[in-house]
């Protein structure tokens, strides 16, 4: 009894341990995902800063003429995602040999300051078409340095962004394809979070505009960014 007690104790004195754990975390910047992207899609003309995989789709769009779509929109949600990726990669160098909280915390804080500034330049900004590329840059960089860090903390079946590998993983690992079904709950609660923010997000644009919609975001983050544990 005094050994367990013991262990008890420690992984109750264990900061790692303290906050929501890193699969709840991880569901909840999948809803912020979702709303990013109906921000994006919905008000910044048919561009995605979150999901690249659309992205990319929409930039063939794009390149061959279909009307609604723009090349450098595109091309600016891209390059400043990628720039994102490499810095949320260099950040796992020098902070993941620490403590997997603490590391996890600055990245969250930074993509809430990041959208934060996206609904301060919304309601700040008078030109209209440096609005919209100020918009998109940001964004798509905090998408990139989340994404970047979120692939390093390496939890199984959450990646925040793309669901077609989570959605094939539901299907063939169930039991009617042949599976244990074992991951089921966690892929399906990511196909949830997804919708659902995307949901919120189109509602929130087409009811009360980017800035709100870019701050409820950020507030979001924020508090994920407080809250969370360095564990699964």
């Amino acid at each position: 009894m005094s050994e367990q007690s013991s262990t008890g104790t420690k992984t109750a004195d264990d900061p790692e341990a303290r906050g929501l754990r890193l699969v709840v975390v991880l569901l909840g910047l999948t809803v912020v995902s979702g709303l990013i992207d109906a921000v994006s899609y919905l008000g910044l003309e048919h561009v995605f800063t979150a999901n690249m995989t659309g992205n990319v789709v929409v930039l063939g769009f794009a390149a061959a003429g279909a009307p609604g779509f723009s090349v450098l929109h595109n091309l600016t949600s891209l390059g400043f995602y990628v720039v994102g990726a490499v810095a949320g990669g260099r950040s796992a160098i020098w902070l993941g040999a620490g403590s997997r909280r603490t590391w996890a915390r600055l990245a969250l804080a930074t993509e809430a300051v990041l959208l934060g500034a996206a609904a301060v330049v919304f309601f700040t900004a008078l030109d209209a078409t440096a609005t919209v590329y100020t918009l998109i840059a940001v964004t798509a960089l905090a998408m990139g340095l989340r994404n970047a860090t979120v692939r390093r903390l390496g939890v199984p079946d959450l990646t925040t962004t793309v669901l077609t590998m989570t959605l094939t993983g539901l299907a063939a690992d169930s039991r009617v394809g042949g599976g244990s079904g074992s991951r089921s709950p966690r892929r399906t609660a990511s196909v949830i979070a997804m919708a659902a923010g995307a949901a919120l997000g189109a509602w929130l644009v087409l009811h009360h505009g980017l800035g709100v919609s870019l701050a409820v975001a950020a507030g979001l983050v924020a508090v994920l960014a407080v809250t969370a544990s360095g564990r699964e």
